[in-house]
């Protein structure tokens, strides 16, 4: 996909940022989107509402389990289209086609295999191993789609996006935090 990085830019949505596009050219493959959340960083969200699930099921063990399934299921209707691990590592679910947040209704569309694979884990011996195959597939379908879009965000018609813009010079999946420069030269600033 051959597009401009600078042509990326942010708007207000509704009281909140949302990065918006708009690509100088499309490749053969590419149906329009947004572009594609950095892969490390929507693994560590997902671990991280997979720790948010344990915990709920741990501490509450009767009732625990279907309040993890619950949060599984509608955790990316939340906070506009962010689970509590998306909005802590600062990303974003998306409509495809309108790129507005996602509702519950996608949220529980898009968790739906997430959601198979923590069933399969009440049945004995061989529910992890589906449950793990569920999650690698999920995982390979991450990495391999030109948009970052699994299973479930092909049943939903969503996306995964980065809030934070790239900045000028970043290669596409570049780490967007600041850079150590920018941090020391605005704690100078703060210091005079």
């Amino acid at each position: 996909m051959n597009c401009s990085w600078e042509s990326y830019g942010l708007a207000e949505d509704s009281g909140r940022w949302v990065v918006v596009t708009e690509a100088d050219e499309q490749g053969p493959d590419s149906e329009g989107g947004f572009p594609k959340a950095d892969v490390i960083h929507r693994f560590i969200a997902k671990f991280i509402d997979f720790l948010i699930v344990a915990a709920m099921a741990r501490l509450i063990p009767p009732v625990g389990f279907f309040a993890g399934m619950t949060y599984l299921l509608i955790a990316d209707g939340l906070f506009h289209g962010q689970s509590v691990g998306k909005r802590l590592i600062g990303l974003q679910v998306l409509q495809f086609d309108s790129g507005a947040a996602v509702s519950f209704r996608e949220s529980i569309l898009r968790n739906t295999p997430f959601t198979t694979a923590y069933l399969c884990l009440i049945i004995p011996y061989i529910g992890w191993l589906l449950a793990c195959g569920i999650v690698v597939i999920e995982a390979l379908l991450v990495i391999g789609n030109l948009h970052g879009q699994r299973a479930g965000d092909e049943i939903a018609k969503t996306q995964v996006i980065d809030q934070r813009p790239p900045r000028v010079g970043d290669a596409p999946g570049a780490a967007r935090g600041p850079g150590a420069e920018e941090i020391f030269n605005r704690g100078s600033k703060e210091e005079s």
